[in-house]
């Protein structure tokens, strides 16, 4: 099936902290061999590696100092092509981070660009003249804090960073970079990897014109922790070629029948746009995903908003919904306001995100309903919570390791001394204990995932929202002649809902739900799945 991600579910496996095999503290490709039948039991289609390629892992790989080689630490090339052979044999397809928007400084190509102002590869990143005072070309923002701006002495420049200083941003102006882009593609799509989940897909082009960004006018005088968040960035990311460019990946991975993209969109102004206009037709990227599902707000206005807005138009792209990643907070801990229990919590935003229009995210934890570990001072790794503590404690709490076995020394993760700790609140979860109750959330996912393949409708059916007040959010899914409503109650106390034109069953995977008559109850986080005949269903909440 070549259009496997349309409605499928991708799992994502940050590497260091998913299994250690050799005791050195730090995941790797051979631990996630041996775990990748826990993620073929979950029943998911996908999994989306986080970087494993060469780097000086200032930026936990997310700076790339090789792109055609696996990091020591976390294998080999030929550990990776055994990933690859089992996960297929598994029925489980393997995506890859590609991080290109910039390397590390420690790449090959930035050290020969660095080097002079007249060599090959003198124009592969952004370098522009300081001001006449000295001063960076213009105002832009480094995500990690600072000017986006490093003075280098060798080319008596600056070069563009948007992220660390160690970070050099590549200049996809020139189409020699993007030929190397592609050909670095080409590698791991011709060892078999499935596709790429690119990072900061927005983030490739830069104004030419280096034209300063003018300040946010939504901020209204807020304080913010960074201040990247007070400006607009209209010229320092999200720029016009960049969907030209898209369109020569795409090229490339068709010719790989099957082979698939997801596009991380970080703009906070233009996420929901720039996803529409990078997968519209069948030239750009398969997916993307923003950031609209990975914040504090749990309400449903805010869900049936983004999806319709999204859909609005007849629109032929295609979404992939996260509610946690390894960048933010864990959604068992930024919704704990809007609930009474953790374990009620866990299944509903399960249920919401597998029956939403589009394809769903899974990060490795979530099946077990984890929350953000509390992590000290004294034990972050991230560069962004060291220099933002502790307003912003950054992002190791959510990337602590996968808690295996209960009773062993550090979950079973490692027999060393792990990267990040596992305390004991994510070790009182752990998958030994999940396997051995049936009414754990990890057999909650499990159930659901299995189920969910059984209706045509949560694949790539449409989707129809009922008009209700807060916090009752309601819709159905529909294809053909499946049809399902779902109604979520989005709150810690309970809500009773009128229905009318459904059959009176539940569906058994709706939880903390009753059915009398045309009454539907829902407890605090309770939700109900039910068949209903084709167009004939309504919903009524009036708070």
């Amino acid at each position: 099936m070549t259009e496997w991600w349309r409605g499928g579910v991708i799992y994502q496996v940050y590497p260091r902290s998913f299994q250690d095999s050799n005791g050195d503290g730090v995941g790797d490709l051979p631990g996630i061999i041996d775990r990748l039948d826990h993620i073929a039991g979950l029943g998911v289609d996908c999994i989306w590696l986080s970087p494993i390629t060469q780097s000086p892992q200032a930026d936990m790989g997310y700076d790339v100092s090789d792109y055609l080689e696996v990091d020591r630490l976390f294998g080999s090339l030929q550990d990776f092509d055994v990933l690859i052979a089992k996960a297929h044999a598994l029925g489980i397809k393997v995506i890859m981070d590609q991080v290109v928007s910039h390397t590390s400084d420690q790449h090959p190509w930035f050290q020969e660009s660095s080097f002079s102002r007249d060599n090959a590869k003198a124009d592969w990143y952004v370098w522009a003249d300081a001001n006449p005072d000295g001063t960076p070309p213009n105002n832009w923002l480094s995500v990690f804090g600072g000017s986006a701006w490093e003075w280098h002495t060798a080319r008596r420049q600056y070069y563009l960073h948007n992220f660390l200083t160690s970070q050099p941003d590549l200049n996809f102006h020139n189409p020699k970079v993007q030929d190397a882009v592609l050909e670095v593609m080409r590698f791991w799509l011709d060892r078999g990897l499935d596709g790429f989940r690119l990072d900061t897909v927005n983030y490739y082009f830069h104004d030419a014109r280096l034209r300063s960004n003018p300040p946010l006018k939504a901020l209204k005088g807020k304080p913010v922790t960074n201040p990247y968040d007070m400006q607009s960035h209209l010229y320092s990311k999200s720029q016009p070629e960049n969907v030209a460019w898209l369109r020569r990946v795409r090229a490339l991975l068709d010719e790989y029948p099957g082979a698939a993209t997801v596009g991380e969109v970080g703009d906070e102004e233009r996420g929901l746009e720039l996803m529409k206009r990078y997968t519209s037709g069948s030239d750009l990227l398969h997916m993307c995903y923003s950031f609209d599902f990975l914040g504090p707000k749990f309400s449903a206005a805010h869900f049936r908003s983004k999806i319709e807005a999204f859909f609005a138009g007849g629109e032929t792209g295609w979404p992939c919904w996260s509610f946690s990643n390894h960048d933010v907070i864990r959604h068992m801990t930024r919704w704990a306001p809007h609930s009474v229990s953790p374990a009620d919590l866990s299944r509903q935003a399960a249920a919401l995100l597998l029956t939403l229009k589009g394809t769903a995210g899974l990060y490795q934890g979530e099946e077990l309903g984890l929350a953000e570990a509390d992590i000290l001072f004294e034990e972050l790794t991230d560069p962004r919570g060291k220099r933002f503590w502790p307003e912003d404690k950054g992002r190791d709490g959510c990337r602590t390791p996968m808690p295996w076995q209960g009773n062993l020394p550090h979950a079973g993760f490692t027999t060393g001394t792990p990267w990040l700790p596992v305390k004991p609140a994510q070790a009182a979860l752990s998958v030994d204990v999940q396997n051995a109750d049936p009414d754990s959330t990890l057999n909650f996912y499990r159930n659901f995932l299995a189920w969910r393949k059984t209706h045509p409708a949560l694949i790539a059916g449409d989707i129809a929202f009922f008009d209700c007040d807060e916090p009752v959010l309601a819709y159905r899914r529909f294809a053909g002649g499946d049809e399902l409503i779902c109604v979520f109650n989005l709150s810690p106390e309970g809500r009773t809902v009128t229905l009318s034109g459904i059959e009176p069953t539940l569906e058994p995977l709706s939880r903390n739900a009753a059915l009398s008559g045309s009454a539907l109850t829902l407890a605090p986080n309770g939700f109900a799945l039910l068949p209903a005949p084709a167009g004939k269903a309504g919903i009524r909440y009036k708070a």
